[in-house]
């Protein structure tokens, strides 16, 4: 971090604690050793901090019974693979990760799935029988 940058941020946490001091607010530092601003200086939060949602799973594979047209191209014109996950309100090519299903696995956004599904991840799996074996789960997803 350049010496300005860290000379902005030091001003703003100053200038933030002189008008907001923290027994203003039910704060998890005013018990702790651990001040405000030594929490702001060493977090690893950033703007890229993944958005956290929970979501129905469900699987699919590459049958007839399972898909449109063409079993084996997705919407965006891909083949399917493992890593591949149809989704109506997510944009096409988002990443995601599922850990507490499949840990550090990162899934794309490539497939559609029927309108009526407005709020799932389907999955893709090799086979039918994969498929109907992962069933229906509710986890969270981390949208990178």
């Amino acid at each position: 971090m350049s010496s300005s940058k860290r000379s902005f941020v030091l001003t703003f946490i100053l200038v933030f604690s002189l008008l907001f001091p923290l027994k203003a607010f039910d704060s998890p530092f005013s018990s702790s050793s651990e001040s405000f601003q030594d929490f702001f200086l060493t977090s690893k939060l950033s703007p890229t901090t993944p958005q956290v949602m929970e979501v129905i799973l469900t699987g699919y594979s590459s049958s007839f019974e399972e898909t449109d047209e063409d079993p084996y191209i997705t919407a965006s014109g891909k083949r399917p693979y493992f890593g591949i996950v149809a989704s109506n309100f997510l944009p096409l090519g988002t990443k995601i990760k599922i850990p507490e299903v499949f840990g550090e696995k990162i899934f794309v956004v490539e497939d559609r799935m029927n309108p009526r599904f407005k709020d799932r991840i389907d999955i893709w799996f090799p086979s039918s029988f994969e498929a109907k074996l992962f069933g229906i789960k509710k986890a969270k997803i981390y949208i990178l």
